[in-house]
């Protein structure tokens, strides 16, 4: 009987995960598989790929002009997980020390840019940073400048589009781990002598150590891979290891080289979590 009772559990279990596996296997399992298969293809003539094993894209990927385009992209993402965790912090706390209708009515302002297509929240910033833009124009207006800023088209531009783009997602992590920790213990840590900074450093920092981990993570790895924001707003010096692989799979339809590229990428995002991983165990 407690057989029986042992394979139908399990039978229940495969029928409620079913549906999730098929779903995992044919739409990232299968699509990887066959990414990494054309990866050592060699592609054709006019574009297209033909069935020739071949090491060549993955050794032309080490080429310094897409070298160059990795260390940006890496120098890219890390700077903007810097910047989004050192504005989400003090947002997140704010927010945690809020009664809970104003708590509420801010998260949803944190939500809300999620509601507007990324795209559209991109050209908007496009039209905020360009010379006759609202920053310039706000400028020269107060006096501040007598030429306008070249904004539009630079690392900065693409800097400004990735922190408004992933700050929610640094913020919302930290505003989880700020939540779940007992502020009776900053008060304690007051009494017994303990300023404001060791507070901060000795308690409140290592308390929420896992939100500001899962929040980089969230905001470091689309930005490694970004590249609408780099198209639109840095211009063709400012391309990212995102834009070259959009580029060689839709522009010079050389898709095994683009394949390569991406399991590169793929490979950098994969040691990335790991680490993750291995720090966060560490904190447990």
């Amino acid at each position: 009987m407690k057989k029986k009772s042992r394979y139908a559990d399990d039978f229940i279990l495969v029928l409620m995960l079913g549906p999730a596996l098929l779903w995992f296997v044919f739409f990232f399992l299968v699509p990887l598989a066959i990414i990494v298969f054309y990866s050592f293809c060699e592609r054709g003539t006019y574009g297209g790929i033909v069935y020739r094993f071949t090491l060549r894209n993955y050794v032309e990927a080490f080429d310094a002009l897409y070298l160059n385009a990795f260390v940006r992209s890496v120098r890219i993402a890390f700077l903007n997980t810097f910047l989004c965790l050192i504005i989400g912090y003090p947002v997140a706390y704010y927010i945690s020390t809020k009664p809970p209708r104003i708590k509420n009515s801010l998260i949803l302002l944190v939500i809300v840019p999620f509601w507007t297509n990324f795209l559209v929240r991109t050209y908007s910033w496009m039209i905020i940073l360009r010379t006759e833009g609202l920053v310039n124009s706000l400028l020269l207006g107060l006096n501040i400048l007598r030429n306008p800023l070249n904004l539009l088209f630079s690392e900065k531009a693409v800097v400004i589009g990735l922190v408004y783009g992933y700050l929610p997602f640094m913020i919302l992590p930290i505003y989880a781990s700020i939540e779940k920790v007992d502020f009776l213990l900053l008060d304690a840590a007051k009494d017994l002598g303990a300023n404001s900074m060791q507070v901060f450093a000795k308690i409140m920092l290592p308390l929420t150590l896992p939100g500001i981990i899962a929040g980089s993570i969230l905001v470091l790895i689309p930005s490694l891979g970004a590249f609408i924001t780099p198209d639109l707003l840095g211009g063709a010096k400012n391309l990212m290891i995102g834009n070259v692989i959009k580029d060689q799979f839709l522009a010079a339809r050389n898709w095994p080289f683009g394949s390569a590229i991406a399991i590169i990428l793929m490979v950098i995002v994969v040691l990335l979590l790991k680490l993750y991983l291995g720090i966060n165990k560490e904190n447990e």
